[in-house]
């Protein structure tokens, strides 16, 4: 499948995936100490909805315009604030007419003993990112194929942080790709937190993924997972591997995915899953939530 991020920005899958890593970002800055997060596949950094590629789709209407929209409990809106913040920070007249992709969600975020390496190959995009982050001293755009990043850029010399790895789609085999590359940056940095991002469409294809997850030998492997419908021959839904993750992390997801689902959801087929893939701790492997 084609996942270029111009044509999805702000759809549901943005939403969830957006949602997860703020979490991600929240937690790493409960300590004083520096982090960086590296974004493998960054692109533009921000997407204008009224543009000829958000048109054609007009995904974001059914992602961030219907969390917009929603009225949510104290709970989930408290776990939600610091991504609806930095969508609004991106729309100060109120109107959502931007999109902010990761890089620019996690600058928001970021302290000033914060560090954001923003990667990307493609040259258009890449000269986006330059543009955006133009005289910014906590972010460093890098021209560059962002799985060579996974060997040539962990671990950071913080060593502390988190690795964004969120790639288009675009070719054969990213399934593999993604499984390997995770365990050769993995060898070189296990402390680190990753993330990884993984479009719902293919069911056998993310079986496969998540056998070879298992079968890496990396301890502490959580796959998150929303969808929106009933399969189809469409994305129907995304998931989020996180290695490492917080320990606070999986009780989050548990509140704030239901809540994401019963938001996004187009048919009862919607719904959402945690399940650990490796684990280090005593308990049972997953629990599904329907919507």
């Amino acid at each position: 499948m084609n996942y270029r991020h111009a044509y999805h920005a702000g759809n549901f899958a943005d939403v969830v995936k957006h949602v997860a890593l703020t979490r991600l970002v929240e937690y790493l800055k409960r300590k004083e100490k520096g982090f960086r997060v590296i974004d493998t596949h960054a692109g533009p950094g921000l997407y204008d909805l009224a543009s000829e590629a958000a048109r054609k789709t007009g995904e974001w209407r059914a992602g961030i315009g219907r969390l917009a929209a929603a009225v949510l409990d104290a709970g989930t809106q408290a776990r939600l604030q610091a991504y609806v913040d930095a969508v609004q920070a991106t729309n100060p007249d109120g109107e959502i007419a931007n999109y902010p992709g990761s890089p620019l969600i996690v600058r928001h975020l970021l302290r000033s003993q914060d560090r954001l390496s923003a990667i990307e190959l493609n040259p258009h995009d890449a000269s986006s990112l330059k543009s955006l982050f133009a005289g910014d001293h906590q972010v460093r755009v890098i021209r560059l194929d962002g799985w060579l990043a996974l060997g040539a850029h962990v671990p950071p010399k913080e060593k502390r942080g988190l690795v964004l790895i969120d790639p288009p789609f675009e070719e054969e085999g990213e399934f593999a790709r993604l499984a390997g590359r995770l365990q050769a940056a993995y060898r070189r940095w296990p402390g680190g937190i990753y993330a990884l991002w993984y479009p719902l469409k293919d069911r056998t294809a993310v079986a496969h993924f998540r056998k070879a997850l298992r079968a890496t030998g990396i301890p502490k492997i959580l796959d998150t997972c929303l969808s929106v419908r009933a399969p189809s021959s469409r994305l129907d839904g995304s998931g989020l591997v996180v290695v490492n993750p917080p320990f606070i992390f999986e009780n989050e997801m548990r509140l704030v995915l239901p809540a994401l689902v019963e938001v996004l959801a187009e048919d009862a087929g919607a719904g959402w899953t945690i399940e650990w893939l490796t684990a280090e701790r005593p308990g049972p492997g997953s629990l599904p939530g329907v919507a």
